[in-house]
């Protein structure tokens, strides 16, 4: 099994570190941490077993095995079945830009790149930007360039110090930005080199870009008029 995931976990903020124990024997050290609240009415969070308390939010990136050992492991040691524990999920992986960034996600987890084959065909992709807090026009601004429209930022904190500092000689434990756009997957790839060029490792905002596939979307009709249209060409970086 070769594919890539996207996992996100959502926990109680107390509980958290336990989790974060757990992912890093299984070589999941590299993360983003972004903290929320729970909105459920309160009929369906005393259903669920759950309460208002405080949650946080960690994204990873998972092997296909890696994901199958921690989902086991989260059943049997942190019981993450019991109502008010936690919930984790997977979204496939499009792609990585970058061999150095997917090396740097991926190492401890034996992972071997083959040819993509998870949810090909799709006519959209999101596109996932992790920068350094502060920068996130910069990282617009070389989206916009290829073609991309508008985007969300989440404010979150890096794990995984020692091995980012190993691929990229930077500290990801300072607050980043997570930036996500909704794209056409055939401007996918220009967007994706724009951010890298203008935005990446040798810039200030030290951006890192990966995608996965959106099955379908609602409220990006204009997008869709502009289908016909030639994605733009990336600038090159200056």
């Amino acid at each position: 099994m070769s594919e890539l995931f996207f996992m996100t976990t959502i926990a109680d903020r107390k509980r958290f570190p336990q989790f974060m124990e757990l992912y890093r024997q299984y070589g999941l050290d590299v993360g983003f941490i972004a903290l929320g609240y729970g909105t459920a009415a309160g009929e369906l969070l005393d259903y669920l077993g759950l309460d208002r308390s405080e949650k946080a939010v960690c994204f990873s990136v998972a092997t296909g095995e890696t994901w199958q050992t921690v989902k086991r492991e989260l059943e049997q040691k942190l019981r993450i079945d019991v109502p008010g524990v936690g919930v984790a999920f997977t979204v496939p992986m499009s792609s990585i830009g970058g061999k150095r960034e997917l090396a740097f996600f991926t190492e401890e987890q034996g992972f071997q790149k083959e040819e993509e084959s998870v949810m090909k065909g799709t006519d959209h992709e999101l596109l996932v930007v992790i920068s350094n807090q502060g920068h996130s026009d910069l990282v617009m601004d070389a989206a916009r360039a290829a073609g991309a429209g508008g985007g969300t930022i989440v404010h979150a904190r890096g794990t995984g110090t020692e091995r980012a500092e190993r691929f990229f000689g930077i500290s990801l434990a300072s607050e980043k930005d997570v930036l996500f756009i909704v794209t056409q997957t055939a401007r996918k790839n220009a967007i994706m080199q724009a951010v890298m060029q203008r935005a990446g490792m040798d810039s200030p905002a030290k951006a890192i870009v990966f995608s996965l596939p959106v099955t379908d979307t609602a409220g990006l009709r204009l997008l869709e008029d502009d289908a016909a249209e030639p994605a733009p060409t990336a600038e090159p970086a200056r």
